[in-house]
């Protein structure tokens, strides 16, 4: 909903409020059309009722848990966008090269790259000509090997992972890399999650989730920080709506309105539809700053720890839970002594929220006997991210809502299967008991010394110490910030090799050996020498399950992701010891290798044939913290200042659009924003706008030091004071490469500093 009170909104071109609810009507008619547009209706609704079931494919898109009980349908708009995505009827094939140099592609937009559809082929680069011309997979194999053979050292090859590889693909993927000599794993878990990665392991001893689905019909408050479920991941609407339907409190933490926080209309709720009718989601809406999470959940532990006081001092027994601290933490008198010396007013001011507004939050956490912390990139994408990560585990960990039926931690997490990447190895800093499990499995020796993560990755490439670059799906030079430094740095490389489905900007980024080598999406039937094969996810809560392409592959050149690995680690490494045709041959020989490398995956392929799965250990859902010292860690951190720089005195949060996942887009409009047709727009809120002298629609510049995003049209929206938001990936290029966290290495997209000013 935009802000209208504050001044007269004229007619601008594709930008009008969104009455609706989330979900409902506008959701099956957004299905509806992509499904038209893209697959035909016979195969989109057999594509779509396959997905998400026992016996199909899981979604492409986000990484929302299956229920136990599937429905007639279990997907969501975005998540039927991501399969008419994959399963389009476009063809991007030799025809479509040969009438277009990469030059001209280059002056496309994102959208119409990916538009132009599936690719059929492999193709190389021809500098010549400047046209990608096909290849046979024999050859394209050798000339990533020839490259890869010559480099001076293992370290000079960047091998990047897409959370939508699977378990196998990324496994092998990390073997390969491995025996080949190196750790250089830039991921796209470094651009979104790697707070969380980082800092829950030094609290509660692992870096995911510790709820399960299940966890939300028990809770009794829900706190929902920075993200957007509504866009991101629909599905968890339907959990966020059975938990208000209990009467218990969910509280969204924002810096901005979303109508998925506000209210939801099921379309499996034939009584809501027929009615038009809806579920209120949030009971209280807080407004914070952008980058002020961490003085807000330090407000609320004060809080906390201030009426914990006074109950004990009225003769009660406390609000938080003693014995649970003195039994299973370290540090809580730390934590207490730095809480006590936060100052309101410095809380306030930051975090952009009155100490009353804390206070109440902090009465909903301490009045529930089980509380659930979900939480987004809104939280780790900061300088901060980790350490504001750290803060909501404390805040936990006082009333003991770690291990027990109702309670606990939930990172939201993007790409279906980005934690899983990372369960099965792929990752810059292994663990020794790891590699020491690995070689013994293979008979390699794999590098101990630490690998590059995406920003390394970027500097290395950028000063001359990385030359080749293979990326299994994704778009990284898109996605990860300073497209001025990462395009050029691209363009300095011997190799850039893009295993993916579809045509995106970082194939064109050629280097002096371009390849692009196109795979099996995940709705694709997947035939090895064996027979039909099926490949594993884990979710974000840690349940790991089967997926089963059921569509006929776009072409019959395609291969597999982990038959594309096996034939570049056959090409790489003339002396290899791994057998990769025995492992491609038959997926349940990668599952094996995965089980003896890693013990929680046991009886790998006889538990994931059951249906739902089964789901990894999490130690601090049981109350076994895997810290050094076998305790969770209350940590302290220190208050980032906010904004009122005189030069940059607004902070930028980047947000996806609602036709976009990622980097992503599938179309261009944001209908829960009320935009349509466009993506050059700022959301400001209206007394800041007054403030500039500005007013609704009109022509801004956003500058960040020497950078400037250009031409943007200001809306009027309801967001905080001092907040500005724009859409991603397009306001990347106000994010240096070197501003980051740098506990975790994850860019800073969701605090920048920038001044706003009328459109030169």
């Amino acid at each position: 909903m935009h802000s209208g009170a504050l001044m007269t909104k004229r007619f601008l071109e594709g930008i009008k409020p969104y009455p609706g609810p989330a979900g409902g009507w506008g959701a099956l008619r957004a299905v509806a059309k992509a499904v038209r547009a893209e697959m035909g209706a016979s195969t989109g609704t057999r594509a779509l009722f396959s997905m998400n079931q026992p016996e199909g494919f899981d979604c492409p898109g986000c990484a929302w848990p299956d229920p136990k009980h599937t429905s007639s349908f279990e997907f969501c708009e975005n998540g039927a966008k991501a399969v008419t995505w994959e399963a389009t009827q476009k063809r991007a094939d030799p025809d479509f090269f040969a009438r277009h140099s990469v030059s001209e592609l280059w002056t496309w937009s994102d959208y119409a790259l990916e538009e132009a559809g599936r690719l059929t082929h492999p193709l190389r680069y021809d500098r010549e000509t400047d046209h990608f011309v096909p290849v046979e997979w024999d050859d394209a194999f050798e000339r990533v090997g020839a490259v890869l053979r010559a480099v001076a050292h293992p370290n000079e090859v960047e091998f990047y992972t897409s959370g939508r590889a699977s378990n196998e693909a990324a496994f092998l993927y990390q073997l390969f890399a491995r025996e080949f000599g190196t750790n250089n794993f830039p991921d796209c878990s470094n651009m979104c999650h790697e707070a969380t990665s980082v800092g829950l392991p030094q609290s509660i001893g692992v870096g995911k989730g510790t709820i399960t689905l299940e966890d939300f019909g028990e809770a009794d408050a829900v706190f929902s920080f920075g993200h957007n479920p509504g866009t991101n991941h629909p599905r968890m609407l339907g959990t966020l709506r059975e938990v208000s339907r209990r009467g218990v409190p969910i509280i969204a933490i924002n810096p901005m309105r979303e109508r998925g926080l506000e209210r939801f209309q099921d379309p499996q709720a034939p009584i809501e539809m027929a009615t038009f009718g809806a579920t209120p989601i949030s009971s209280g809406y807080h407004m914070v700053k952008v980058g002020g999470d961490l003085a807000l959940v330090k407000g609320i532990i004060k809080a906390l720890l201030e009426a914990d006081a006074a109950d004990l001092a009225a003769g009660g027994v406390g609000l938080i839970d003693r014995r649970f601290i003195e039994v299973h933490t370290i540090g809580f008198e730390a934590l207490r002594a730095d809480i006590q010396k936060a100052d309101w007013a410095a809380i306030c001011e930051v975090s952009g929220l009155t100490q009353p507004a804390i206070e109440s939050i902090a009465q909903v956490y301490w009045s529930a006997e089980r509380s659930i912390i979900c939480y987004g990139m809104g939280i780790t994408q900061h300088r901060h991210g980790t350490e504001t990560v750290q803060q909501l585990a404390n805040l936990l960990l006082l009333r003991g809502n770690f291990g027990r039926e109702g309670a606990g931690i939930c990172p939201v997490r993007g790409h279906s299967n980005v934690q899983g990447d990372r369960t099965v190895g792929i990752t810059e800093i292994p663990a020794e008991p790891f590699l020491e499990r690995l070689d013994r499995a293979f008979g390699i020796t794999s590098p101990r010394a630490h690998g590059h993560n995406a920003i390394e990755a970027i500097q290395a490439m950028r000063d001359g110490k990385a030359r080749a670059f293979i990326g299994l799906g994704g778009n990284l030079a898109v996605a990860i910030s300073d497209p001025q430094a990462t395009f050029a740095a691209f363009r300095k490389l011997d190799l850039n090799a893009q295993i993916v489905t579809k045509l995106n900007r970082t194939c064109l980024l050629t280097a002096k050996e371009s390849l692009i080598l196109p795979c099996l999406g995940r709705t694709e039937i997947d035939v090895q020498a064996a027979g039909l094969q099926a490949i594993t996810v884990e979710d974000s809560m840690s349940v790991v399950h089967a997926s089963r392409g059921m569509l006929q592959p776009v072409s019959d050149t395609l291969r597999s992701e982990p038959a594309i690995i096996a034939g570049i680690a056959k090409a790489s490494l003339p002396a290899t010891v791994v057998t990769w045709d025995a492992l491609i041959a038959n997926y349940d020989r990668i599952r094996d290798k995965i089980e003896e490398v890693f013990p929680d995956f046991f009886d790998f392929n006889e538990r994931v044939r059951m249906k739902g799965g089964f789901r990894l250990r999490v130690g601090a859902a049981l109350r076994q913290w895997d810290t050094p010292d076998g305790l969770a860690h209350f940590i302290v951190a220190d208050i980032p200042p906010g904004v009122g720089c005189e030069e940059h005195p607004f902070l930028l949060t980047t947000i996806r659009s609602h036709d976009q996942y990622n980097t992503t887009i599938y179309g261009l409009d944001d209908r829960y924003r009320g935009i349509t047709g466009r993506r050059d727009v700022v959301f400001l809120n209206g007394e800041d706008l007054r403030d500039l002298g500005l007013e609704h629609g009109d022509l801004v510049d956003i500058v960040a030091g020497d950078r400037v995003l250009t031409g943007q049209t200001a809306v009027a929206h309801t967001i905080s004071r001092g907040s500005v938001a724009a859409y991603y990936p397009e306001a990347n290029c106000l994010v240096p490469l070197e501003n980051y966290d740098k506990a975790s290495g994850t860019p800073a997209y969701k605090s920048i500093p920038v001044m706003v000013r009328r459109a030169a």
